[in-house]
């Protein structure tokens, strides 16, 4: 049975100020004069859904929802967001998790990453501080997250997303995730997670390859999901940002997501003083893309 919702403040590695009555105001991010995402900076969960800053609902600029939240068949997938499941043994991606020789497992090992301050807040840009904390309130890692929104034509923008890593523990911090602890079948989830949304299964493809068996742990450049939302309105999402050792997780059939996996068949290490910088790009577009309209967009040059 999946857990039920419930404050964030019972959660033990908990910040302060998150009851219902403290919670500031969500920040948008706009692009002209249309809002293109909603940032959730500090949502009241179960500590087993992984409470992280998300965004959500991010938008096509004609208005069309491409992200998903608390979806019935896996609640810890929350719009756009960065997610690990196994920091140093920490799950901060949320739900069950993978034990080798075991399977999937409920444990009492879920974190939190929390918004520990404001750098800059402005219509399309967000710079904010951030912590990653075992179950105990321990900070393993901390973080320094911008999100940039920008205009990419009458139908398209840019989504940026720039995070710094870098350890608190004063020793190297693990990444790891289902696959690197013994889960077959190429489940190497766990870095920058998108949760699409979608009426039937979406199409995915990269500059040489297409289908989800094809592109999943795949390092190609470029990586586009096109999809139908409920209700109508067409939409292209094209992800770019892989760094060093990272890989595609690519779900189409079970559910449509899209993750630049930071551990996917080898764990990852952020060495005690050497901080992991990671930039995510993202082209919402409206409308069906094809591969040839994709190179051609990314081709295009960016604006000063």
């Amino acid at each position: 049975m999946t857990p039920a919702a419930r404050p964030a403040a019972t959660n033990p590695a908990g910040v302060p100020g998150t009851g219902p009555g403290d919670r500031e105001a969500d920040p948008r991010l706009v692009v002209g004069d249309t809002e293109v995402a909603r940032y959730v900076v500090r949502p009241d969960l179960d500590p087993r859904h992984g409470p992280r800053p998300y965004l959500h609902p991010v938008r096509t600029l004609a208005g069309t929802p491409v992200t998903d939240a608390l979806p019935a068949d896996h609640v810890w997938h929350l719009g756009a967001s960065l997610a690990v499941q196994d920091v140093d043994g920490t799950n901060l991606w949320g739900g069950r998790t993978y034990v080798r020789g075991t399977g999937y497992t409920w444990r009492d090992d879920h974190g939190l990453i929390a918004h520990t301050g404001w750098r800059e807040r402005a219509a399309d840009r967000l710079d904010h501080d951030l912590e990653w904390r075992d179950r105990t309130g321990r900070v393993l890692l901390r973080e320094h997250r911008r999100l940039t929104a920008t205009p990419a034509g009458d139908d398209a923008w840019w989504l940026d997303l720039t995070a710094t890593l870098t350890p608190a523990t004063g020793r190297d911090v693990h990444l790891g995730s289902p696959a690197t602890n013994g889960r077959p079948g190429g489940a190497g989830y766990g870095g920058f997670f998108w949760r699409a949304v979608a009426d039937a299964e979406p199409r995915v493809f990269t500059a040489d390859d297409a289908g989800e068996e094809s592109v999943n742990g795949s390092a190609a450049p470029w990586l586009a999901l096109t999809g139908t939302a409920p209700g109508g309105g067409a939409y292209t999402l094209v992800f770019s940002g892989l760094g060093p050792g990272d890989r595609w997780f690519v779900r189409s059939a079970m559910y449509p997501g899209v993750c630049v996996a930071y551990a996917f068949d080898r764990a990852a290490v952020i060495a005690a003083g050497r901080p992991r910088h990671n930039r995510h790009r993202v082209l919402v577009a409206d409308g069906h893309l094809d591969r040839a309209a994709v190179a051609a967009r990314l081709d295009r040059p960016e604006r000063p």
